[in-house]
C-alpha cells in the first residue's frame, strides 16, 4: 500500500512513507516535542517527495494514537486529519504502545511467539503500559493500558520490557530474567502494523480519527512539582 505515517507521542519525531513496490520506506526521526509542531509538515513534504507521491494516492494516513504526551497526540492527529481529508484518504489511528512492541520485535529479530511489556514516559512520575503477544504474524494485547508508578510495574520478570523509560526510571523497574529493549513508537512500525490493521477495519474518516488519552489530568500543580522535586533530593 502507499501510505504515511507519522508519530510525535513521545520527546521524538518519527515520520515514514511507504510505496507500493518498493521493499523500504522512506523515513526520518529526529528531536520531536515543542519543535514537531514546526518541523512535521515539512518533513513529510520531503519525504512524500521522495517517494513521487501525491497525498491523494496514499491509501491511508496513519499516526500515533496514544498513549502518549498530550499535546503530541493532539499534533499527530490534527496534522492527519487535515492531510486526509484533503487528500479524500482514510485515517489509521495506531496504538502507540503496540508500535513499541514491534520496534522491539524487529530489534531482536523475533518471528513468533514473543511476549513484550511496553512502557512509555508518561511523566509526572508515572508509566503507560501494555503487553502484547505476537503469534501468527499478528500483536494481540494480553494486558490493557494502565498508568502506573514505576514500582507498580508487577512484570513476572520473563519476556521483553520494551520502551523509552529505562534511563529515567530503570533502577525503579523490577529485576527479572528478561531482555530490555530501548524502543519508541515509530513510524516504520507503524507502517509494519498497518496492513494487519487495514484490513481489520482499523481505518476511519478523518473526521472520525480520535487520540487514545489514558490521563485526564495532563500537568502537576505548583505544589506537586515543589513536593516530588523535594523527594528525589532524599534519595
Amino acid at each position: 500500500m502507499n501510505l504515511l505515517a507519522l508519530d510525535t507521542s513521545t520527546e521524538w519525531m518519527s515520520v515514514a512513507v511507504q510505496r507500493r513496490g518498493v521493499a523500504l520506506p522512506w523515513q526520518v526521526t529526529q528531536t520531536g516535542g515543542a519543535q514537531s509542531s514546526t518541523h512535521l509538515i515539512p518533513q513529510i513534504q520531503a519525504l512524500m517527495a521522495q517517494a513521487e507521491l501525491q497525498f491523494e494516492q496514499l491509501d491511508a494516513v496513519v499516526f500515533g494514537a496514544g498513549p502518549g504526551s498530550f499535546t503530541g497526540l493532539r499534533t499527530a492527529c490534527s496534522v492527519a486529519q487535515g492531510l486526509a481529508f484533503g487528500a479524500g484518504v482514510p485515517v489509521l489511528p495506531v496504538d502507540t504502545l503496540m508500535a513499541v512492541a514491534e520496534d522491539a520485535r524487529v530489534q531482536l529479530s523475533a518471528a513468533e511467539g514473543v511476549s513484550v511489556t511496553a512502557l512509555l514516559d508518561a511523566r509526572m512520575d508515572e508509566l503507560y503500559v501494555a503487553c502484547y503477544e505476537f503469534k501468527s504474524g499478528l500483536w494481540s494485547m494480553n494486558k490493557g493500558y494502565r498508568l502506573i508508578k514505576p514500582e507498580d510495574l508487577g512484570w513476572e520478570g520473563a519476556g521483553v520490557l520494551a520502551g523509552n523509560v529505562f534511563d529515567a526510571y530503570g533502577a525503579r523497574l523490577p529485576d527479572g530474567a528478561g531482555v530490555r529493549v530501548r524502543s519508541l513508537p515509530s513510524a516504520g512500525a507503524m507502517l509494519r502494523l498497518a496492513p494487519a490493521l487495514m484490513q481489520a477495519g482499523a481505518a476511519v474518516p478523518a473526521a472520525l480519527a480520535l487520540p487514545t488519552y489514558i490521563r485526564d489530568k495532563v500537568a502537576q500543580t505548583t505544589l506537586e512539582r515543589a513536593a516530588l522535586k523535594a523527594a528525589v533530593a532524599l534519595q
